[in-house]
């Protein structure tokens, strides 16, 4: 019998965190064991960070055991490859080990999670107190679903580049410094930039930050909001905010959603904009 997915399995994700959770719930379905994980390990400390247990709790999400102590350390040591030790009371390496005294024996099924340059990030597990065998198909969905979440782990990595690198905060004088804002925005990234405009303000003591938006490709309800929030956070801790470029296109549609901008300062350009606090470009 061939077994395929769910067409109706919503696979879509939005951070490598929800896609682990997806990821272990289709596997669930297909993998016969009582416990699936994602682990993270920074070599030292083996966490669990997503965890679906069946029936019996064997593993707790936040768990936290030294690395070298840990099933997953010998998925990391055994290579990319599918790890399988069908008798946790018979291989050599885990007899011993105080886990497996704990669990009673069982069954352990792994492959790590390596980023891009090959790195590891951690390991996808599963783990049974019963002996297990598993199916070559079986074995290729740890494979599949390692391959999937390295690609995320890329994906979120670059994502936060991207957000340091369209929302740069720039130095122009003492106290003065000015925040382009490239792009589209969505929820996530406009909370990346409020968090980055007020981390910075205090880190380089400004008095003014002037937030430029000629780089904005469109304006929606949560640009607004998010302007609105950066000049009221901004205020709280003493720092003056103008905003800049915004386009004719983009101010009336800011107008058609009945945005309360009276509080806020605006300016044509950067030119009018630091010409206002003393500046003369040349």
């Amino acid at each position: 019998m061939t077994e395929r997915l769910n067409p109706s399995l919503d696979i879509r994700f939005q951070d490598f965190e929800e896609a682990a959770v997806r990821v272990l719930q289709i596997m669930a379905e297909f993998i016969h064991v009582n416990t699936l994980f994602i682990a993270r390990n920074d070599g030292k400390t083996n966490r669990m960070v997503k965890v679906l247990n069946k029936s019996e709790k064997l593993v707790k999400e936040g768990d936290e055991r030294p690395f070298p102590e840990a099933y997953c350390s010998l998925s990391v040591e055994h290579g990319e490859q599918v790890l399988v030790i069908p008798d946790l009371k018979q291989h050599k390496e885990t007899k011993n080990m105080d886990v497996t005294e704990k669990l009673g024996g069982g069954t352990f099924i792994a492959i790590p999670i390596n980023y891009k340059d090959g790195k590891n990030y951690g390991t996808i597990c599963g783990l049974d107190t019963e002996k297990q065998t598993f199916t070559e198909k079986q074995m290729k969905m740890f494979e599949t679903m390692s391959a999937l979440l390295s690609y995320v782990l890329e994906l979120d990595y670059t994502n936060k580049q991207l957000f340091t690198i369209s929302a740069p905060v720039v130095k122009v004088a003492k106290g003065i410094a000015i925040l382009p804002v490239v792009g589209d925005i969505d929820e996530q990234r406009a909370e990346s930039i409020i968090e980055k405009a007020l981390f910075k303000s205090r880190e380089l003591e400004l008095e003014r930050l002037i937030v430029d938006l000629s780089g904005i490709l469109h304006i929606n309800h949560t640009v607004v909001a998010s302007l609105l929030k950066i000049s009221t956070v901004l205020k709280l801790v003493g720092v003056d905010c103008t905003v800049t470029g915004l386009r004719p296109d983009l101010a009336m549609k800011a107008v058609q959603m009945n945005a309360d901008l009276k509080e806020m300062v605006f300016e044509k350009d950067l030119e009018k904009a630091l010409q206002k606090i003393g500046f003369k470009l040349k």
